[in-house]
């Protein structure tokens, strides 16, 4: 009989990542990501194209790249490394041989690609020797969320010999290498670099002849998220924006020559992004990107609208765009050989699986969570929208507590998501279904500033907490009338990193929440300029100018500055080795709310990035729902 959702059930949702089909369209080989003891292990597997079985192939691999002629696969891994050894190893294999390893990257291995000839495999790696006794630091960002220090080390394009195991470093000097992408011909290669520190958004794309030596900058200044090439070679593609609107500039699909001139945008006319910021607290932590594939005449690329992420084509030559797998969904990745579509695809109350598309017909390849599903099965969001003030859209879901029953008040919690260029939708979160099972409804929307709409939409640079706090408040006032059961009482506030600005915004201009828990958040605009890895260029392009120069911007902006107006009993959470948003900014708010006298709680967590809520280890995110849930029984119940 099936039971509520709890804590501890986290470990049974495995995560599927990488659907990766071969050359031919015929094989296909994915990631699974499982908890094994306080830790994630990546396995390799493969389903076979004569019988369509998957079958387990290899563990502690992730990152697969098929070889041109489809008979060998690539993987990235860490089997061979000895305990506390750092970076990656390449690994080759046949598949239906044993993998052989092909060389040691000790700066990691990011973006395996095959050569042509199938001869050769570029990567990604650090450049650099970590200092012992002391860091002298001379660069900015000095350190990098879920990376670490940075300040010694530069990240670089690399080719390995498959046969020898010889590797070459191909670029060089005090830059960062982001994206690369070989030719069809294998005689060029694209790749994009960060050359201003100041403006490390501002890519640079360089296409280097192999043959000659000769390499060619083509433009830059522009941001670039993935590379590729068309089939003939006679263009490069790549989404990325011009930064046109700043921070919030939509993601789109741009092609260009690659001996230079003006890139143009393919996607613009559907003023939408193609980046993946959903919400999804269940995606692997080795997930892949869901990058664009040039496959026979059309492009195809990933489009967020509303609480959607849906996959969509588009023709180069004339840009015509049509959609491909649609519908009310969020398509995670996806891989496109010879016409055929692999992805993986959520719901709300839905983990990824992997889907495969032939013509009109789509099959269900995985059915790795029907079976904890069944156990305890999650509930499904109910969608609304309502006008704001403004006469705008505002688009949301809640979910019903578990057990829900007619005539009864329940409490509620309001989350807000973070970005805040994100947004919620079409998408499990483990953390809210864990708040349905103790009781609480669960109510969230995108606000103004999210993912999914206009660029006028998400455009909030220089208004955080007006607009969008606006947006929150009649959220909250559209919940209260249209489900009469929400005691309005008994209802929380929450959010992680903008969510955690907006819950420390929203606790310093309203008295209406029994309690808040701010996670991971920003509370004073001048020392996250100072302290994390994006503050220097983020800070200014979202309130304008910098603390010297526009002061008051930044204390008008900044939670802090309102904590002697707080009254609602608040929990900080943060991980101390978030670089995004450091642990400084809990720390001050938390020492504000005990001075003034309000009821607070810090709880700092060891270890874990800025999205620990879904890399940390099994035990730290288990740790964290618990003491989050905690909170919540303690005050609204």
């Amino acid at each position: 009989m099936p039971r509520r959702l709890e804590i501890e059930d986290l470990e049974k949702f495995v995560a599927v990542s990488h659907p990766q089909l071969s050359p031919d369209g015929e094989g296909l080989v994915y990631v699974v990501t499982r908890a094994q003891g306080d830790a994630y292990v990546p396995t390799l597997y493969h389903v076979d194209p004569k019988d369509g079985v998957p079958r387990r192939y290899w563990e502690k691999a992730r990152s697969p790249a098929w070889s041109p002629d489809g008979s060998q696969l690539a993987f990235v891994s860490n089997r061979g490394l000895k305990e506390g050894e750092k970076g990656a190893e390449i690994w080759v294999t046949t598949p239906l041989g044993e993998p052989r390893l092909v060389c040691k990257a000790p700066g990691g291995a990011e973006q395996p690609t095959w050569s042509g000839d199938g001869g050769r495999i570029y990567y990604l790696s650090f450049v650099g020797e970590e200092p012992k006794d002391a860091r002298v630091i001379e660069h900015i960002p000095f350190w990098f969320d879920a990376v670490g220090w940075t300040h010694y080390r530069r990240k670089h394009l690399h080719i390995v010999d498959v046969a020898s195991g010889a590797v070459k470093q191909i670029t060089m000097g005090d830059m960062d290498v982001s994206f690369h992408a070989l030719s069809n011909k294998g005689d060029r290669v694209a790749y994009a670099v960060a050359e201003d520190e100041a403006n490390p958004r501002e890519l640079a794309l360089y296409v280097l002849d192999q043959r000659g030596g000769d390499c060619r900058k083509i433009f830059d200044k522009h941001t670039i998220a993935s590379l590729g090439w068309s089939p003939d070679d006679e263009l490069i593609y790549f989404t990325g924006n011009d930064l046109s609107h700043g921070y919030p500039t939509h993601t789109t699909v741009w092609v260009i020559p690659p001996m230079g001139g003006e890139p143009t945008n393919l996607t613009v006319s559907l003023d939408r992004g193609s980046g993946r910021v959903v919400y999804d607290d269940l995606r692997s932590q080795y997930a892949g990107a869901p990058n664009p594939v040039w496959d026979g005449d059309r492009i195809y690329f990933p489009v967020s609208n509303g609480g959607r992420y849906n996959l969509h084509s588009v023709r180069p030559e004339d840009g015509e765009i049509a959609p491909v797998v649609v519908g009310d969904f969020c398509v995670e990745e996806f891989s496109v050989r010879k016409g055929v579509v692999a992805y993986t695809r959520t719901g709300i109350a839905q983990p990824a699986e992997v889907y495969v598309k032939k013509g009109k017909k789509e099959a269900k390849i995985t059915r790795l969570t029907e079976a904890p599903l069944v156990e305890s099965p999650m509930i499904d969001g109910e969608h609304f929208t309502f006008e704001a003030s403004d006469g705008v859209a505002i688009e949301g879901w809640l979910i019903k507590p578990y057990g829900w029953r007619k005539g009864k008040k329940y409490p509620a919690i309001f989350d807000i998501h973070g970005g805040p260029r994100s947004k919620f939708g079409e998408a499990p979160m483990f953390e809210h279904q864990i708040y349905t099972a103790e009781g609480y409804a669960v109510v969230y929307a995108n606000i103004r500033g999210s993912d999914g709409y206009d660029q006028a939409f998400a455009d909030i640079r220089f208004n955080w907490g007006t607009r969008d706090y606006r947006d929150f408040m009649e959220t909250v006032d559209h919940a209260l009338g249209a489900y009469d059961w929400i005691d309005e009482t008994r209802i929380a506030v929450t959010g992680l990193s903008y969510g955690g600005f907006m819950t420390n915004w929203v606790i310093g201009h309203s008295d209406r929440f029994k309690c808040a828990l701010s996670q991971n958040s920003i509370c004073n605009w001048t020392s996250f300029f100072g302290t994390t890895d994006i503050g220097f260029h983020f800070s200014p392009d979202q309130i304008g100018g910098d603390p010297w120069s526009n002061p008051a911007a930044y204390a008008d902006k900044s939670p802090i500055t309102y904590a002697k107006n707080i009254k609602t009993p608040t929990l900080f959470i943060h991980s101390v080795n978030d670089n995004r948003c450091w642990m400084d900014q809990s720390l001050q708010m938390y020492t504000a709310l005990k001075y003034l006298g309000v009821e607070a709680k810090l709880v700092l967590y060891t270890e874990g990035s800025h999205s620990f809520r879904n890399l940390a280890r099994p035990s730290i995110r288990k740790r964290r729902l618990h003491d989050m849930v905690d909170w919540f029984n303690g005050h609204l119940k």
